[in-house]
């Protein structure tokens, strides 16, 4: 069953392995909103109570729970978690991006 099968290691972004033009970008909206929701399920908090505690409209926080990200910045994710009470570090390495060429795809 698995003969027929290519395993193919990811980058890491799924944006990336599946070619959106905004990978990075996408990644890191992404992984903000998953702390949202993490620190909403481990303060047991609805849409509503943590639309009480922060001043976010609950709509917002329904939307981050359904990864519709769309309408968020990065700032505006990272400003939603300090309102939350948590301390966002962002750590930026910036290099050159390297192109993987593979020989199994060449004609």
């Amino acid at each position: 069953m698995t003969d027929d099968m290519e395993i193919i290691r990811s980058s890491g972004n799924i944006f990336r392995d599946l070619g959106h033009p905004y990978a990075d970008r996408e990644q890191l909206r992404a992984l903000l909103a998953a702390k949202i929701i993490g620190v909403l399920d481990d303060r047991k908090l609805t849409v509503r109570a943590a639309h009480e505690v922060t001043g976010v409209a609950a709509a917002d926080f329904s939307r981050i729970r359904k990864a519709n990200l769309g309408r968020f910045t990065i700032d505006r994710l990272m400003t939603i978690l300090s309102s939350l009470g948590q301390e966002v570090d962002i750590l930026v390495h910036v290099h050159p991006r390297v192109t993987a060429i593979r020989s199994d795809l060449d004609p």
